[in-house]
């Protein structure tokens, strides 16, 4: 995410709990990808994970950018 961006979520989180609650689930959905990102070798079962999680992450992403714009004008 760029600054400005990161600035103007900063701005909204403290009064709009669905983008609070939307940035701690992408920031958990990262955690995620990281420890799997860290194994050597991942099983097709986690493959399978990591193609959910990162999916996931990306239609949290796209939600949140919705509300960053309907925020900017």
């Amino acid at each position: 995410m760029e600054s400005q961006e990161k600035e103007l979520i900063a701005k909204l989180v403290p009064n709009n709990p669905e983008l609070s609650a939307l940035v701690d689930e992408h920031k958990a959905y990262k955690t995620q990808l990281e420890d799997l990102a860290r194994r050597p070798y991942l099983s097709p079962e986690d493959d399978l994970e990591r193609k959910k999680l990162q999916k996931a992450k990306l239609a949290i992403k796209d939600k949140i950018h919705r509300i960053l714009e309907a925020h900017q004008g």
